[in-house]
C-alpha cells in the first residue's frame, strides 16, 4: 500500500492499536508523566504567585492572570516533548520506530498517531493544571462561557505544539538536540505570553513584536481569553487562526521529514 492511497480498515484497526499501547503505557506511568508535565508550571506558580504574593510584590489579580499562562506552557511544551524526545530516540538509539514502520499502515499513519497521542497527553495535562493552580494558589479563575473556546484553543495549540516536536525530532541530529532544545525553550517559555498579557507591552513595541513571532503566544493569549476574558486580549479569532496556521505549517514540514527519516 503506497501512503497516497486510502487506509485500509486493517490500517486504523493497526493505528488504534499502536495508539492505545502508548496511551496504556501513559497511563501506567502516569505519575511520572504527571511529574514530567506539571512540575516546572507548578513551581512557576508556586514561585510567580504565591512566593511574591505573600512578600506583596504581586496582586492576587496578576495570580489569576498568571495561571491561564501556565495552562498554556503545560500543553504546550508537554506536546511539544511528548513527540520530540521519543522521535530522537526511537530513530537514533532504540530503533524502536522499526517496529512501528513494520506495522500494516502506511508510513504517514505513524507520524500521525505521534500527533495525537502528543495531542491526548497534553490535553490532560492542561486539565489538571486547574485543580493544580487551585491548591497552589488557594483559587482559580474559571469562566463557563468561555469553555468551548478554551477547548479549541488547547486541541489547537496542541495540535501544533506536537506539530513542532515533530519537526525537531525529525529534522535535528540527535547529537544537536540538547543545544537545540536550550536555544529554543528558553525563548518559548519567556516570550510566549505565559506571565503577561500581550496587550500590557504596548509601551515596549519592539518586545511585543518580538512575542508575536511565538506561536506560544497565541495559546496563551486564547486561553487567558476564554479563562479570564475581563484581561486585555488579542481577539480569540486571531490567536485560533494564528494557532491553525502554525499547525498546518509544521505538520506539512514534520511529516516530511519524518516520511524522509523513516524511507531512508
Amino acid at each position: 500500500m503506497t501512503t497516497t492511497e486510502l487506509p485500509h480498515p486493517s490500517a486504523w484497526r493497526a493505528f488504534r492499536a499502536i495508539l492505545w499501547r502508548d496511551l496504556f503505557v501513559t497511563g501506567k506511568e502516569f505519575w511520572v508523566f504527571l511529574v514530567q508535565a506539571a512540575l516546572q508550571p507548578i513551581f512557576m506558580l508556586f514561585i510567580f504567585a504565591r512566593v511574591l504574593g505573600a512578600g506583596g510584590y504581586v496582586t492576587e489579580e496578576y495570580a489569576h492572570l498568571l495561571l491561564p499562562g501556565i495552562v498554556a506552557l503545560t500543553a504546550f511544551l508537554t506536546a511539544l516533548q511528548a513527540v520530540a524526545f521519543p522521535l530522537i530516540m526511537e530513530f537514533s538509539f532504540t530503533k524502536e520506530i522499526e517496529d512501528r514502520l513494520l506495522a500494516p499502515l502506511p508510513t504517514v499513519m505513524v507520524a500521525f498517531e505521534k500527533l495525537v497521542l502528543a495531542i491526548t497527553r497534553a490535553m490532560v495535562a492542561a486539565v489538571l493544571m486547574f485543580p493544580i493552580g487551585s491548591l497552589v494558589l488557594g483559587s482559580a479563575p474559571w469562566n463557563p462561557s468561555g469553555i468551548w473556546l478554551l477547548v479549541g484553543a488547547l486541541f489547537l495549540g496542541t495540535w501544533m505544539s506536537g506539530a513542532i516536536g515533530l519537526t525537531l525530532g525529525t529534522l535535528v541530529p540527535p547529537n544537536r538536540i540538547s543545544i537545540m532544545f536550550a536555544v529554543i525553550l528558553t525563548p518559548l517559555m519567556f516570550t510566549g505570553a505565559v506571565q503577561y498579557p500581550w496587550m500590557s507591552l504596548e509601551s515596549l513595541r519592539w518586545f511585543q513584536v518580538v512575542t508575536a513571532f511565538n506561536p506560544l503566544t497565541y495559546l496563551s493569549e486564547a486561553v487567558r481569553a476564554a479563562v479570564v476574558p475581563e484581561v486585555p486580549h488579542i481577539a480569540p479569532w486571531i490567536c485560533l487562526l494564528g494557532l491553525v496556521v502554525g499547525g498546518t505549517i509544521f505538520t506539512i514540514i514534520g511529516v516530511r521529514g519524518f516520511m524522509k527519516r523513516a524511507i531512508s
